[in-house]
């Protein structure tokens, strides 16, 4: 016999299993697909990017971003419609559009620094680079006017892109689910950041009570 032929049943079990490997990511690619499918209603730019669905909460306020419109802030309860955020993300990098699942309007920034809805976010001013931070936290920058991060103030109003730098705590913020929302598709690391943990070190001290 040739060593070909002694060859051709290993290489027939090879291209089997090679085959078998295609078939199964096909399949979880095609299921990933409807999976962001079902989250966007424009399908026809799913081959440009990826949408997930989540909150971003804010640091300085304890509150999440919210979008009502022409008009953001930070004092969005969990779970609420107005902070549930559709978010955008180009395949191509760490790109964002963040755009209010109810409202459906998106974060942007305009020349002034100014932190504005708009209900078109295909501008470049709607568009934020994702820095994560070595805190757990997130911060955005704005891709068009470098330098200039989205942040609130304590009071949960948006503050001027130029007067922001990344170590301030009002543009930090952290990834989280809607509440009593389980996405086992999800691919970010989300923290749950509740009421009792940021009351703990109020509490402690009267820790003892009967």
């Amino acid at each position: 016999h040739s060593p070909s032929s002694l060859l051709s049943p290993r290489r027939c079990l090879h291209f089997l299993v090679l085959y078998l490997q295609l078939q199964e990511s096909q399949q979880s690619s095609a299921d990933f697909r409807f999976y962001i499918e079902n989250h966007t209603r424009n399908p026809d730019d799913l081959s440009r990017k990826q949408v997930r669905i989540y909150q971003l909460y804010s640091r300085t306020t304890g509150k999440h971003v919210q979008i009502l419109g022409k008009k953001i802030n930070a004092n969005g309860d969990d779970g609420g419609k107005y902070a549930l955020l559709v978010v955008e993300t180009e395949t191509f990098g760490s790109h964002i559009r963040i755009k209010g699942k109810e409202s459906e309007h998106y974060i942007c920034m305009n020349e002034k620094g100014k932190i504005v809805g708009r209900p078109d976010g295909r501008k470049q001013e709607c568009v934020f680079v994702e820095e994560f931070l070595e805190n757990n936290y997130t911060a955005l920058v704005s891709a068009k006017y470098k330098g200039w991060y989205l942040g609130f103030n304590r009071k949960g109003r948006p503050k001027k892109g130029s007067g922001t730098t990344q170590r301030q705590q009002e543009v930090h913020f952290m990834k989280r689910q809607p509440k009593g929302r389980l996405d086992p598709l999800e691919e970010f690391r989300f923290t749950p950041v509740t009421k009792r943990t940021r009351r703990a070190r109020r509490l402690k001290p009267n820790s003892k009570r009967n």
